[in-house]
């Protein structure tokens, strides 16, 4: 079973039920391989699901700090968004994988100059193809600027998506699910507050818009 997500306990996979996932069982000299059936809440597995697409946008959106001309306070902080997001995202596929579930195709994410994202629904808070191509498209404080506007609004949706899966029936009864996704909430909301105070607190020509 998995235990409490990153910022939490770090190890989390059972060794028991990872061998089980993994091998055949020995019986009467012969080994039979015990299929696993999906277990887990609906809504637990929607979420888990369409959690990982919403943060590998914003692993995206952080990966470009470097080649963007980031301030220091933003490249700093792309660099935490970008060490968390994907723990939390190796987190909850491996929260699917043991419920017995697929792991979403996230490919289409990073395809924002073709068709991939206009096929798709976006998560709350997403960025849409053209938003990503305008932050793509900026650099220095104008990066500065998109980035900060653009997460905060990702964050806000990572928080609404939490409160709907609060408001799902039967959803987060599962403890690791509850604690992961009262994290996402806890944690988010505290950055929402920071990149708005970082907003305010760069020039005027980049806050333009």
């Amino acid at each position: 079973m998995l235990r409490p997500p990153r910022r939490l306990v770090a190890a989390f996979v059972s060794p028991v039920l990872a061998l089980a996932g993994a091998t055949g069982l020995l019986f009467a000299g012969a080994t039979v391989v015990r299929a696993q059936q999906p277990s887990g809440n609906p809504a637990d597995v929607q979420f888990m699901s369409g959690m990982i697409i919403h943060h590998e946008q914003a692993v995206l959106m952080a990966g470009w700090a470097p080649t963007h001309d980031a301030g220091p306070d933003v490249a700093r902080l792309c660099r935490k968004i970008s060490v968390s997001q994907r723990d939390d995202i190796d987190l909850m596929k491996r929260w699917l994988q043991e419920h017995g579930h697929s792991i979403p195709d996230t490919s289409w994410v990073f395809d924002y100059e073709g068709s991939g994202m206009r096929t798709h629904k976006l998560m709350a808070g997403m960025l849409t193809s053209d938003q990503l191509a305008a932050l793509d498209a900026a650099r220095g404080e104008e990066f500065d600027r998109l980035f900060l506007e653009g997460m905060i609004g990702h964050h806000a949706g990572a928080v609404t998506m939490v409160k709907d899966l609060l408001a799902s029936p039967g959803g987060a009864q599962d403890n690791f699910v509850f604690e992961f996704a009262t994290d996402i909430n806890s944690s988010q909301t505290v950055e929402i507050h920071l990149m708005q105070r970082m907003l305010v607190a760069l020039p005027a020509d980049a806050t333009k818009p």
